[in-house]
């Protein structure tokens, strides 16, 4: 018998709705009444870890949930799942991809529609995740998102709608595999992964969205000395106004490191053009182009290399390096 352990963190799979239609955490847990569909096939041991909606959840929350994890492998638990709100949880996948050997199987899922709400998904993204985490084949994927009966790797993964429950999609690649009515099947798998294993977290890892017009004044208020990296979502295929680049400049004399994805939700940041401002220029300045992450995902990975204590050369291989 397979054994999947369950770590609730709240969000709108763990909400109910009033009378208004409102939503907000209760004191009891919906899920926590959920009876296992699985009985005599799949053994599930559930743990109320958080209850936070997702916007209130920060990299200090994402490392206790992976060290639970961690814990989990030794416990011998086959797979874990997380339950967990859909604003962030895209972030909190990535972060125990990179920080998570691939021991077992780790699947996040979440709901679009409360427990009390017509038509509610959450019950359903759930059992299609335990399904996913006692599955073999998950086994070496990386950490995977299961909604709507789609499996996304988290690497790619991002919510593309504020309430549709379609919500979460991969730009480009699509998912990479599905919850069929007689199991689980896969269709890709990653190249690689890298694992970077942490024990703290940084702090003061900035994003900022360019757009038309922009000055320099974002980037003069970060330019300190708590500033540990920040990622830029630049234009097209990783361009900026010229006006801003004397402060981007003055953010690399001061050994913080600047890391560039494009603003596109499908293509990928590249040094294609040679003027003022394109993205010839700013390489050459020394700002590290990511390739195939959007700006959240980007930042978490800045995030963990930085809080492992990589600085220079390592942390902009680290940072850059496709498909890892």
């Amino acid at each position: 018998m397979k054994k999947i352990l369950v770590l609730h963190t709240g969000g709108t799979i763990a909400m109910s709705a009033d009378a208004a239609g409102n939503m907000a955490p209760g004191a009891q847990n919906p899920l926590d009444s959920y009876e296992n569909p699985f009985s005599g096939e799949i053994q599930l041991e559930t743990e109320d870890i958080f209850n936070l909606p997702s916007p209130h959840m920060t990299p200090i929350q994402m490392l206790a949930l992976k060290q639970r994890i961690a814990q989990a492998a030794h416990e011998g638990i086959d797979g874990v799942v997380v339950t967990h709100g859909t604003d962030t949880l895209e972030e909190t996948a990535y972060f125990l991809d990179l920080t998570l050997p691939n021991e077992l199987p780790v699947v996040v899922t979440g709901a679009m529609r409360s427990a009390n709400e017509i038509g509610s998904d959450g019950l359903h993204n759930l059992e299609t995740a335990i399904q996913t985490a006692s599955t073999p084949d998950a086994a070496d994927k990386g950490v995977l998102v299961v909604m709507n009966d789609e499996i996304h790797s988290a690497r790619y993964v991002t919510k593309t709608h504020t309430t549709n429950v379609a919500t979460f999609r991969t730009p480009t690649f699509g998912p990479i595999g599905l919850v069929a009515k007689h199991g689980i099947v896969f269709f890709e798998s990653l190249l690689r992964s890298t694992v970077c294993p942490i024990e703290t977290v940084a702090d003061h890892v900035f994003l900022i969205k360019a757009y038309a017009g922009m000055g320099p004044e974002l980037f003069e208020a970060i330019a300190q000395p708590t500033t540990n990296g920040v990622v830029i979502e630049a234009l097209g295929a990783g361009n900026l106004p010229p006006v801003t680049l004397p402060a981007v400049q003055a953010l690399l004399d001061q050994g913080i490191p600047v890391v560039l994805v494009s603003r596109c939700f499908n293509g990928i940041a590249q040094d294609v053009y040679d003027y003022e401002g394109g993205g010839v220029q700013l390489k050459k300045m020394g700002v590290i182009f990511c390739q195939g992450l959007n700006g959240q995902k980007a930042r978490i990975k800045l995030l963990v290399g930085v809080s492992a204590g990589m600085a220079g050369a390592k942390l902009a291989h680290f940072v850059a390096t496709a498909n890892s």
